[in-house]
């Protein structure tokens, strides 16, 4: 009986340690909801096509090298905002949705697997295309200071 007793709270206690997000497998801890909001205002922005609203989540130290090791197609931080708003001037309308999978602090790093669904309209000389594209994708955020940046990854 005692033995019981004492399997039934360690499972309890382990159960507790596990808490998770509501609607995720991310475990429910104060930087994991940061992050999910940084995630989330970005989608919110990006759908608004809101240069703005998406420069105020990325970290000054933003590069992204696009997976390439063509120099040419790198975005930093001075290049993101034009590349931004060059992108939504085709775009007269953009659905973005998006799934966080996974994510992992470490220090002041974050790393963000999620996967997205973009249902987009691209403006051609003729008419507008109605396109869509899924994929998976990793985002890598910063603290600084009391926020999470995004660092690369857009």
């Amino acid at each position: 009986m005692r033995f019981r007793a004492v399997l039934l709270l360690a499972s309890l206690a382990l159960a507790g340690c596990s808490k998770k997000i509501p609607t995720t497998d991310i475990d429910d801890t104060k930087d994991n909801r940061a992050v999910l909001a940084v995630v989330d205002a970005y989608r919110k922005a990006f759908d608004a096509r809101d240069v703005k609203g998406i420069m105020a989540l990325v970290s000054k130290s933003y590069y992204d090298d696009a997976g390439t090791s063509d120099p040419t197609d790198d975005v930093d931080y001075k290049s993101l905002s034009t590349v931004l708003a060059d992108t939504f001037q085709k775009l007269p309308d953009v659905r973005l949705e998006l799934g966080v999978t996974d994510i992992r602090v470490k220090g002041d790093e974050a790393t963000v697997d999620l996967f997205y669904d973009a249902k987009y309209r691209v403006a051609t000389p003729r008419h507008e295309i109605t396109k869509r594209d899924s994929d998976v994708q990793r985002l890598v955020m910063k603290r600084e200071g009391q926020d999470w940046k995004i660092a690369t990854g857009l």
